[in-house]
């Protein structure tokens, strides 16, 4: 009978620590999945990790222990008749119910974990919606912003592009009514005989025996262009020569202003140093 109780016994403990094992196994099993799924949505989801932290703090709250009911040991009768069939039956009868009550509490946790498990992934899967769909709105709006920026520089180009034609015309315009006016001009300036040409007429007359005819009806854009550089090089020349006969100018009057002082201090000490002027006069 006590190698019975022994045997059972000993299976009881072995019971326990298999479960104890099998528990921890899959517990750490269990444990490292979701360490490993939540590092990796940490990292994916950067942004909502003060929130995530907060909830991940909830969720590692210490749980409770299993509450194995306090049973208290038979006790041996006091005599000289010990039944020892009433305590092995007692004795198993108490590690019977501590097994049934660990495999219920092994179950229960099961149970939470395997929920736990559960709303883990719906957020893992809410989460990872959530990011594709912030994603896409913002790759709609970097689209609309793409396209506004390409509209509004296709709009500069046509307005300079329709501004340049328009320019373009205005000079055309101008070049063949200057050729045309200025013509008609010289023919009437030339049928008054007679008259005395005044400061204008002449000038105009002058630059008309200068100047040819532009002849430019029947040009096309590049025999345009060509003219145009053409009378601006000629500007040109004529701009610079007017500012080198200025500059020449002004020095030739800084000289003649030069010479008057030195002329006006060299009469102040030529002969006759009594003369001078008093109130006006020269005694």
């Amino acid at each position: 009978m006590w190698i019975c109780y022994f045997s059972l016994d000993c299976l009881s403990h072995s019971c326990f620590r298999f479960l104890f094992l099998s528990s921890s196994f899959t517990m750490s099993d269990v444990e490292e999945e979701y360490e490993e799924q939540a590092e990796a949505e940490e990292e994916e989801a950067a942004e909502d990790a003060g929130a995530e932290e907060t909830q991940e703090e909830e969720e590692e709250r210490p749980r409770p222990k299993p509450m194995v009911p306090q049973l208290a040991p038979p006790k041996i009768p006091e005599g000289e008749r010990v039944d020892f069939d009433d305590i092995h039956r007692k004795r198993m009868e108490k590690d019977f119910l501590e097994l049934q009550t660990l495999i219920d509490v092994h179950f229960e946790q099961r149970k939470k974990e395997e929920e736990e498990l559960i709303g883990l992934k719906e957020r893992i899967e809410r989460r990872r919606s959530e990011r594709a769909e912030q994603q896409r709105v913002r790759a709609e709006k970097e689209r609309d912003r793409q396209t506004r920026i390409a509209e509004e520089r296709q709009r500069k180009e046509d307005e300079e592009a329709k501004k340049r034609a328009e320019d373009e015309a205005k000079k055309k315009k101008v070049l063949s009514n200057m050729g045309a006016n200025f013509g008609g001009f010289l023919a009437k300036a030339e049928q008054k005989g007679g008259k005395r040409l005044t400061g204008r007429e002449i000038k105009r007359k002058t630059l008309s025996e200068r100047r040819s005819p532009l002849g430019i009806d029947n040009l096309r854009e590049d025999g345009l262009r060509q003219r145009a550089q053409e009378m601006w090089n000629w500007i040109h020349q004529l701009e610079s020569e007017k500012f080198d006969l200025l500059d020449q100018m002004k020095r030739q009057k800084y000289e003649i202003v030069v010479l008057l002082n030195r002329i006006s201090h060299a009469q102040k000490f030529k002969k006759g140093h009594g003369k001078g002027k008093v109130g006006g006069r020269w005694k």
